[in-house]
């Protein structure tokens, strides 16, 4: 499939996606989030694609922020569905993939484009990168899960400082507040990522779908994740990968596993 804004390869079990508007410091537009959803959506209906590894083209940017030509001149109404349709169609829909996706952060990462970054299972940086959300600077908030998803990640009083503010961290405060696990050179960035891929890849997708799920619940209101987790946990008691595991420890062997 091809995209007008975006590029995908999957290459040993992984698929990367890099938004390519390198002009616009790969600014989220509609277009964008709409390609992103199906790109996202293509590779985790893929048996063959174990992880996702998400960038931006360049060594500039991940993604600088939204494209605020597009929405200038919303009324209240609009705005709301803006929000409403993106959380829906990327943010919510990328957090709770089944595969793993992984933020290769390279540079900004600004407004949307870390509300991008905080939706993915985890994120790693480049020594050159900028974090923040300036919204607050153009009269509006955060709008694509940023408020939601910065508190959960770094707790309450750096999220509103860093909202009220509208300023930028670099990559190691980022890593000193938990935004991220991993700081490494642009060099290092992509090749880092890929190493991590292939440990998560040695183990169970099936496993690991059901973790993502049970993690997740426990910052879903109403939902008690503990519940999730032993719902599950049983679960993977009828996959073929969990008789393949335990069965593998058994005979002292490296588990192959059949996957999704």
């Amino acid at each position: 499939m091809s995209y007008n804004n975006l590029l995908s390869n999957t290459e040993s079990g992984i698929t990367t996606i890099t938004i390519n508007r390198p002009s616009k410091l790969n600014a989220l537009n509609q277009e964008t989030i709409k390609e992103l959803h199906e790109a996202l959506k293509a590779a985790n209906e893929d048996a063959s694609a174990k992880v996702i590894v998400l960038t931006g083209s360049g060594e500039k940017a991940f993604v600088a922020g939204a494209d605020i030509s597009e929405f200038a001149n919303f009324n209240v109404e609009q705005g709301e569905a803006l929000a409403a349709d993106g959380q829906r169609l990327l943010f919510d829909f990328v957090e709770s993939l089944s595969t793993p996706v992984i933020a290769a952060v390279n540079g900004f990462a600004l407004g949307g484009g870390l509300e991008l970054a905080m939706a993915c299972h985890f994120r790693v940086a480049s020594t050159n990168a900028k974090m923040g959300l300036p919204e607050v600077s153009l009269g509006v908030i955060p709008g694509y899960g940023g408020t939601q998803r910065l508190a959960q990640l770094v707790g309450k009083g750096r999220a509103m400082e860093m909202v009220m503010t509208a300023g930028m961290i670099d990559a190691n405060q980022a890593l000193s507040y938990g935004l991220i696990n991993h700081v490494k050179t642009q060099e290092e960035l992509l090749s880092f990522c890929y190493s991590v891929a292939s440990k998560i890849m040695r183990n169970s997708s099936v496993a690991i779908g059901a973790a993502i799920k049970a993690v997740n619940a426990n910052f879903t209101d109403g939902v008690n994740g503990f519940d999730v987790e032993i719902k599950e946990f049983g679960n993977c008691f009828g996959t073929e990968d969990f008789a393949e595991g335990t069965t593998a420890f058994l005979e002292k062997r490296k588990a192959d596993f059949p996957g999704r």
